[in-house]
C-alpha cells in the first residue's frame, strides 16, 4: 500500500488545527506541520500529532511555504490541506479505500471541496483540486497568494471531498486584507502580473467593496484572453455582481451575457439572468432562462459548482413564474421537483400550502 506525507502551513490556528488533524491522523503515514509566525498555540497542537513541525520566514509568499513543506516529505505521496479543512468520517472511509486501491501510474489526485453549505449542511459550493501527488514528480507550487499546483501526467479523479469547516466569522466583520496588501505590496514594487493574479486581485477588490477599481482589472484580465476558461467565466459573472451593487443593471447584464463567450450559460448566469426578468415580471422570458439552467448538468461543470442554481432554486423560480401567467398546474410541478432537492425548504412548504388552500376553493 502507498504511502502518504500530509503537508501543511499554518498560522495562529489553534481554533481549527487539531479538528483538522483528528480527521486525517488514520490516514497519513507522515504529518508535516510548517508555522509562518505563530503567537498563538498552533504549534503546541501540532505537536501532540507529529514531530514534524518546522519554522519558515514568513515573505509574503505562500507558494514559497507550501514548496518548503514539501521538501520535507519522505513518503510515496504528498497531500496537502489548510488548517480550516476536514476530511469527514464518510470521506475518511473513501480515502483509506482510495490509498488501498490507487492505480501505481497515478501521478495526482484531485478531490472535490466544498467550501459552503446550505442549512441542511448539504454542499452548495465546491470544485475540484489536485490534493494528492506523487513526491518524486517534484511538483511545484506557483503564486505568492492563490497559489496553485502544477501537476502533470495522469491524474485521477477521485470521489474523495475535502471539506471546508473555518469558523463563523461575528457578523459584520471585515473580511481580512492580507492578500489585498500583499497584491499591492507588488504592485508597488512594480512586479508584473500574470492573468491570475490579475484576476485573483480583481477577486479581492470585490471582496473589499472596491467595485470599480475591481471591474477595472477583471477587464485587464479578460483582455490578456489568457488563463483558465472557467476564471474567465467566474470574472464575467464577478463583474456583474460589482455593477449589481453599483446599482448599474445595463452593465450587470451585459457582463453576464459576456461569460456566454466563453462557454455555454452556467446555471449560475442563467438564473440571474432568469432574475433580472422576474424582478420587472417578464416572467416568459424569465422562464426561458430558468429552463436553460436546469438542462445543465453540474458534473460537467469543471470549475465551480454552485449546486442550487442547477437543482432546486430554477425550479423553485420556475413554479412562481408560471403561476403568475396562468400555468397553475405546471407551478404545482415545478414546485415538486424544487421539493426533490430541498424538502423541508419553508418557501417550498409555503407553497404546498397555498396550492391547497386555492384548489379546495375551486
Amino acid at each position: 500500500m502507498l504511502t502518504i506525507s500530509l503537508c501543511m502551513i499554518v498560522k495562529n490556528e489553534e481554533e481549527v488545527l487539531e479538528q483538522c488533524l483528528s480527521s486525517v491522523k488514520d490516514i497519513c503515514d507522515e504529518i508535516i506541520i510548517v508555522d509562518t509566525g505563530s503567537t498563538d498555540k498552533t504549534k503546541e497542537i501540532a505537536y501532540q500529532f507529529t514531530d514534524k513541525v518546522f519554522d519558515f520566514e514568513w515573505i509574503d509568499d505562500f507558494s514559497a511555504a507550501r514548496n518548503f513543506a514539501f521538501s520535507k516529505a519522505s513518503m510515496d505521496y504528498i497531500f496537502w490541506m489548510d488548517a480550516d479543512d476536514i476530511v469527514s468520517e464518510g470521506d475518511q472511509e473513501k480515502f483509506k479505500k482510495l490509498k488501498a486501491e490507487l492505480p501505481d501510474n497515478a501521478d495526482a489526485v484531485s478531490m472535490l471541496y466544498h467550501i459552503a453549505f446550505d442549512e441542511y449542511q448539504n454542499p452548495t459550493f465546491s470544485f475540484r483540486r489536485n490534493r494528492l501527488v506523487r513526491r518524486e514528480k517534484n511538483f511545484k507550487w506557483h503564486g505568492a497568494v492563490h497559489e496553485y499546483l502544477e501537476v502533470a501526467g495522469n491524474i485521477v479523479a477521485s470521489d474523495v471531498a475535502i471539506t471546508h469547516r473555518k469558523k463563523d466569522k461575528r457578523k459584520g466583520q471585515v473580511p481580512s486584507d492580507r492578500n489585498l496588501k500583499i497584491y499591492e505590496k507588488r504592485l508597488e514594487r512594480g512586479d508584473t502580473f500574470t492573468p491570475r493574479d490579475l484576476f485573483y486581485y480583481s477577486n479581492e477588490l470585490k471582496d473589499h467593496g472596491q467595485y470599480e477599481k475591481a471591474i477595472e482589472y477583471y477587464n485587464k484580465f479578460l483582455d490578456t484572453k489568457k488563463g483558465w476558461v472557467e476564471d474567465q467565466i467566474r470574472a464575467c459573472i464577478n463583474m456583474a455582481t460589482c455593477y449589481r451593487m453599483l446599482g448599474n443593471t445595463e452593465n450587470e447584464i451585459e457582463a453576464l451575457i459576456k461569460s456566454i463567450m466563453y462557454d455555454v450559460p452556467r446555471p449560475e448566469v442563467s438564473c440571474r439572468m432568469g432574475d433580472l426578468y422576474k424582478e420587472r415580471r417578464l416572467y416568459e422570458k424569465a422562464i426561458i432562462w430558468y429552463q436553460l439552467a436546469c438542462q445543465v448538468n453540474p458534473e460537467d461543470i469543471p470549475g465551480f459548482r454552485q449546486e442550487s442554481y442547477s437543482t432546486w432554486y430554477p425550479y423553485l423560480q420556475l413554479c412562481v413564474c408560471h403561476w403568475h401567467i396562468g400555468n397553475h398546474e405546471l407551478a404545482v410541478e415545478y414546485n415538486k421537483k424544487a421539493k426533490e432537492y430541498r424538502p423541508n425548504d419553508p418557501s417550498v412548504l409555503k407553497n404546498e400550502e397555498f396550492f391547497k388552500e386555492y384548489f379546495a376553493e375551486k
